[in-house]
């Protein structure tokens, strides 16, 4: 599988997540996202910048939907639920946010 990202065509896995980290931006991001039919917006970034500095920086951590409710109930100074996570990534939002945010697949099971 790959994406075509102005005019350039980025590789994936059978699945959709990137065989390359480096290949990732914004854009590339957006190319995911309409694939997997998912609107970005603000929030939509924010988990997906959380997702990156997780992984990039924390050891390749990939939080599951547990963490990431407590992540950005924190962020935007809100108690969330997990359906507020659903809202913005239908297809399990820790499985699906970080295909959008350009990282490998989780062998996780479940979201909590």
């Amino acid at each position: 599988m790959s994406y075509e990202v102005n005019g350039k065509t980025i590789a994936a896995t059978a699945n959709g997540y990137l065989e390359n980290l480096e290949d990732w931006n914004e854009d590339v991001a957006k190319v995911i996202a309409e694939a997997e039919k998912v609107t970005l917006t603000e929030k939509s970034w924010d988990v997906i910048n959380y997702l990156r500095d997780e992984y990039l920086n924390n050891g390749g951590n990939q939080p599951n939907d547990r963490n990431i409710v407590k992540a950005m109930s924190e962020k935007w100074g809100e108690k969330i639920d997990a359906k507020a996570l659903y809202e913005l990534f239908p297809m399990q939002p820790s499985k699906q946010a970080t295909k959008i945010a350009g990282l490998p697949e989780t062998r996780r099971k479940g979201g909590y």
